[in-house]
């Protein structure tokens, strides 16, 4: 039977790997701090932090849920979890409804201000990203979307985080 190269898993030289390795944990980090500056210090003026705007996200793309669960999801202890939400809430982008099955839990939601403030800072942040995008080549940037996707699901199953699998899918 004949292999199909397509389908085979490319031999591992350590010493590469281990360059690539180095390499890749070195432009990630120097790409997430520069990508937080820039969203803590932009953010604000939009009357939340980079952290409460992250919050806001996760409950516009998962739906309604606990406290607990959107702390996991944040990857926060429930305390800061909680002085994030009470923020929230206190600004009226976030409400507290009691859970149908348990009336003695609580179920975050975002309301419509939150929606709209969300909107606005995404459209903001989407026109940054599509000026930083201009000058490749199409294929590019799918090719670097995909891996972006891939390397987000593989950090999620290596830390055994039980989140909706992220793909990128298109608002425009």
């Amino acid at each position: 039977m004949q292999s199909n190269k397509q389908d085979e898993k490319p031999s591992i030289n350590s010493a590469e790997l281990d360059k690539n390795a180095l390499e890749l944990h070195k432009a990630l980090s120097e790409l997430v701090r520069v990508y937080q500056f820039r969203d803590r210090n932009r953010i604000c003026y939009y009357d939340v932090s980079a952290t409460q705007c992250y919050a806001i996200g996760a409950l516009l793309l998962h739906g309604a849920m606990t406290l607990n669960e959107l702390a996991a999801k944040l990857y926060l202890d429930k305390s800061t979890a909680s002085r994030v939400i009470d923020s929230l809430e206190q600004k009226s982008y976030i409400s507290r409804l009691v859970d149908p099955d348990d009336g003695r839990a609580r179920i975050l939601e975002v309301t419509k201000k939150g929606k709209e403030l969300h909107s606005r800072i995404e459209r903001d942040l989407v026109d940054e990203m599509k000026q930083l995008l201009a000058d490749f080549d199409p294929d590019v940037r799918q090719a670097t979307i995909r891996l972006f996707a891939r390397l987000v699901n593989a950090v999620k199953v290596r830390f055994s985080q039980k989140t909706k699998e992220y793909t990128f899918e298109s608002q425009y």
